[in-house]
């Protein structure tokens, strides 16, 4: 395909809830109100479940159980409750596909915000924004499934190695999942910050202005997609990229933590 433009009028948007598109809307408003963010996801019941069953996981390990949004909130965090309802929003607009391993992309895609989150934090850029530009950056894979079932098989052949499937799709399509889903973020009005950082996170070592965050994702999207963890996996990373956001590699290999440990809002 040559062009975004042409594959978007392959395809046709995921619907996403007028809750969702609510949420989205709150991501570049420094004013919401905590009440605010409530009063959208209670008008979700099943969202509103979902979350307080999230809250009260072992992830948190809250001192006490969360029986309502305002606990929800107050204990884990306005942020962190709505970054977590708009990935539960994402991952239920997006149908099954019979040629894609549902479990496996959202484990990556999981894993991807996980990592992502771990390494905006080290680097003061906003966690919450970071974990949900990295849940969404396979999006765009699922996009490439409804346009064109047959190149998705091509992309998804074995072996599956970080940065492969990233190569696979720029040689077949012309562009990549990431470009793809920050051609959606952008038509779903998220944040610039989210829409550039997605363009740039297969390489974000380009000639236009370096993203911090794009080169985040991109290291959270390698680190996803590798089988073993540690020394070894960082190592493997791009250097030029570690040295642009200019990570420490020791504190990388000591502190690389573990995908168990990550939040799966997709369960």
């Amino acid at each position: 395909m040559a062009n975004l433009d042409s594959f978007f009028e392959s395809v046709k948007l995921p619907s996403m809830s007028e809750v969702a598109h609510a949420l989205i809307q709150t991501l570049s408003d420094d004013d919401v109100s905590v009440g605010q963010v409530r009063d959208l996801i209670a008008q979700d019941p099943a969202l509103s479940a979902k979350l307080l069953r999230l809250a009260n996981s072992a992830q948190f390990g809250l001192p006490r159980g969360v029986g309502t949004l305002d606990d929800a909130i107050t204990m884990v965090g306005m942020a962190k409750v709505r970054t977590l309802a708009l990935g539960a929003c994402l991952s239920e607009s997006f149908p099954s596909l019979p040629d894609l391993d549902r479990k496996e992309f959202w484990r990556t895609s999981m894993a991807c915000a996980g990592y992502a989150q771990w390494l905006a934090t080290r680097l003061s850029i906003d966690g919450q924004l970071a974990w949900l530009t990295g849940m969404m950056l396979r999006l765009g894979e699922l996009l490439i499934a409804q346009a064109d079932p047959v190149t998705l098989h091509e992309i998804e052949k074995l072996p599956h190695l970080p940065g492969v499937r990233w190569q696979r799709e720029q040689r077949l399509l012309g562009f990549t999942e990431g470009q793809i889903t920050a051609e959606l973020a952008r038509r779903w009005n998220f944040p610039m910050q989210m829409v550039q950082a997605l363009q740039r996170s297969a390489d974000p070592i380009t000639d236009q202005a370096f993203s911090r965050l794009g080169g985040v994702v991109h290291l959270a999207g390698l680190l996803a997609e590798t089988d073993h963890a540690g020394i070894a996996a960082v190592d493997e990373l791009p250097k030029e990229v570690i040295a642009a956001l200019m990570l420490d590699m020791d504190w990388m290999r000591s502190k690389l933590p573990d995908t168990s440990s990550f939040m799966d809002v997709t369960a």
